[in-house]
């Protein structure tokens, strides 16, 4: 349980830090060589982001079927996974280029579409995990409840698109 301490100034920093940090990756110099065996970082944020996107099923079944205690542990599971892999993202990022999109036509447009709201809605996703989590911990399930019904669909859908988005670039590694 979280005490009366004020959680918003934390996950107001948090929630600034973690696009600005995300978004200097880019413009950071990459000069050195990292041998090809790092682009099996974006195989491995496939994977977890495909795995916390289950986790969040597993979970909205198991607080629909009121097992509490499993959609505890699930949902921390799923905050955890989500945690290794902003890790794991901002590692391969630091170190390697990004990959340009080498396909063409509809598929491109396609491709920018799910990657542009998949941007949008990951800096999004960060305070809204955050105060869901602070409110659940807290046991203000009322207001836990409401922002988790905005927060679910979002994390699913930035895990999901993640997958797809490595799934349509993967070839261009």
């Amino acid at each position: 349980m979280v005490s009366k301490f004020n959680y918003k100034p934390i996950v107001i920093i948090i929630s600034l830090i973690v696009p600005f940090v995300i978004g200097m990756l880019y413009f950071m110099p990459k000069g050195w060589d990292h041998g090809d065996e790092i682009h099996i970082f974006p195989k491995i944020n496939a994977i977890i982001n495909g795995t916390t996107f289950f986790v969040l099923i597993a979970a909205f079944l198991a607080i629909r079927n009121k097992n509490i205690v499993l959609h505890k542990r699930l949902m921390f599971t799923a905050f955890i996974l989500s945690a290794l892999f902003l890790i794991s993202y901002v590692i391969y990022h630091s170190i390697a280029e990004s990959t340009p999109y080498g396909g063409e036509g509809i598929a491109k447009t396609i491709y920018f579409t799910i990657l542009l709201s998949h941007i949008l809605l990951s800096i999004s996703i960060v305070p809204l995990v955050l105060v869901t989590l602070v409110r659940a911990l807290s046991q203000r399930f009322d207001k836990h409840k409401k922002i988790a019904r905005i927060t679910l669909p979002i994390w699913l859908f930035v895990t999901l698109s993640g997958v797809i988005v490595y799934l349509m670039i993967a070839p261009y590694y």
